[in-house]
């Protein structure tokens, strides 16, 4: 979904509130032996063929579709646009929402259902898929990099 500026911070019984990481945003489609990152203009990207690798292992998931956002990180865990930008550092997928895993279409669940069962196919142990995570309710609450 698109972005929405709001002129001041709110919170919210319905929403969920996830930090913003400066990058590129992608779907990643994994199935079994591949991975294909795309733009939103229906681009793959092609320049990150360590980072398809890394997915595929990472992911529990035999077959998913992630968005995401690609990034790459300071020592601090913020995100560096420049960074990426000039192929200074380690991309990695930060994931935000997962549309379908293992052949089921996820995209009627609710936002909180598909984060609970992306959190479940992002391995603990991963270095290169990150999960997003969340605050509930609290719009105001300020969401620390590497959350």
């Amino acid at each position: 979904m698109p972005l929405n500026r709001t002129p001041e911070p709110f919170s919210h019984f319905d929403w969920l509130f996830e930090a913003k990481w400066d990058g590129f945003r992608c779907l990643a489609y994994i199935e079994h032996v591949r991975c294909r990152l795309v733009s939103r203009n229906g681009n793959e990207f092609k320049s990150v063929p360590a980072l398809n690798v890394s997915l595929l292992l990472e992911c529990r998931a035999k077959r998913a579709a992630l968005d995401g956002e690609i990034v790459c990180l300071d020592r601090k865990g913020n995100s560096q646009f420049r960074n990426l930008l000039f192929r200074r550092g380690e991309p990695r997928l930060y994931a935000f929402d997962l549309l379908s895993c293992n052949g089921e279409d996820l995209r009627y669940f609710a936002l909180a259902e598909r984060k609970h069962r992306l959190r479940g196919v992002v391995a603990d142990e991963a270095e290169r898929l990150l999960y997003c995570d969340h605050i509930e309710e609290r719009g105001e609450t300020s969401i620390p990099a590497g959350m």
